[in-house]
């Protein structure tokens, strides 16, 4: 098997049914009532910790044309990258406590105390949680041409990954976390390449400068099927029935390459709770809704139930995430750094 060289140069940094959405309806009015009295004729804004295009975004994008309905407002997804998504959550943290500025995010809005230092907000206090939205695994991708079939790209980066350029969505996203268990579990020690979202590193990838990816299954999904990329992995303990061709990480004899990813959504922590309920029942009414389901299960993820889309059942998954986040990364001996 003669070599395939690894990109050497450095890439750029840059149903339910009909009748439970009909409920969940009942409930917007039940429980917005008051808080859409006073948020009448506003404009709502999903904040997106990256670049447009990525994972964090489509996601942001689906409910927010649903959730316009049933609001009864505008909602506009804004895309607010820098600092390693902490930019995004700092506005956040800072907003007026009205529901008008809402946060879209995963797994860096919890990992940050662990990665930075001087974030200017605490992350176990900044934020009320609003719902659950959806949960998935992160996919491994390979630029087309670096090996003919999935094992071999798991062989080709054992054998020469040190001179390998990984891309991802930023530091402290479920793709550098994706990363750091392969190269973990390959004793490797790649170049790791953070971006400003997911899509700018899937445009590099497909463009040749980068070797691998690791991204949310949303956005890999598209790009697997549309032949730009070579699917290699799931990091998680099941085939995507969208990608049937792609094998798991315990395939591949690799399992504890393992990252469940979800989202979850926020605003500030001083919101009223009329309000926080209004938009958990706004949200509840979309991931009721078959059409958002479908989509979501194309992108190889799947909407939280409903027993599980309390802001009491965020909350503690929120918490947990955090105590687990911390150890992953206290037995990889990172510790804090100057965000950037």
């Amino acid at each position: 098997m003669s070599p395939i060289p690894l990109v050497r140069r450095p890439a750029r940094q840059h149903r339910r049914t009909i009748a439970l959405a009909a409920c969940y309806a009942m409930l917007v009015s039940m429980f917005g009532a008051p808080a859409a009295a006073q948020t009448a004729n506003r404009r709502t804004t999903f904040i997106v910790p990256a670049a447009a295009g990525g994972s964090t975004d489509v996601i942001a994008r689906v409910l927010a044309e649903h959730m316009a309905r049933t609001l009864g407002q505008t909602v506009v997804v804004e895309n607010v990258s820098g600092g390693q998504a902490t930019v995004a959550s700092a506005r956040t943290a800072a907003s007026a406590p009205d529901g008008a500025t809402v946060l879209i995010a995963q797994l860096p809005l919890v990992s940050a105390p662990f990665l930075f230092t001087g974030l200017r907000y605490d992350t176990q206090t900044a934020f009320a949680p609003v719902g659950l939205i959806n949960a998935g695994y992160t996919v491994l991708m390979a630029r087309k041409g670096l090996a003919s079939s999935p094992s071999e790209a798991i062989s080709r980066l054992r054998e020469n990954g040190n001179g390998a350029n990984l891309g991802n969505g930023g530091i402290g996203s479920s793709g550098h976390f994706c990363e750091m268990l392969l190269a973990r579990a390959l004793g490797i020690q790649p170049t790791f390449v953070p971006y400003r979202g997911g899509a700018m590193a899937m445009n590099d990838l497909i463009g040749g400068s980068l070797d691998a990816i690791c991204d949310q299954s949303t956005n890999a999904v598209p790009q697997i099927l549309a032949g730009a990329v070579q699917g290699v992995m799931v990091a998680g303990p099941a085939r995507i029935a969208t990608l049937p061709d792609v094998p798991t990480s315990a395939e591949l004899g690799l399992p504890e390459v393992n990252l469940a990813v979800w989202h979850g959504m926020y605003v500030a922590r001083a919101t009223p709770r009329s309000i926080v309920m209004q938009l958990n029942a706004s949200l509840g009414a979309a991931l009721a809704d078959p059409a958002v389901v479908a989509r979501f299960s194309q992108l190889g993820t799947t909407v939280f139930p409903e027993s599980q889309r309390a802001p009491e059942a965020h909350e503690a998954r929120f918490r947990e995430e955090y105590q687990r986040l911390g150890r992953l990364l206290s037995s990889m001996g990172i510790t804090p750094q100057t965000v950037e």
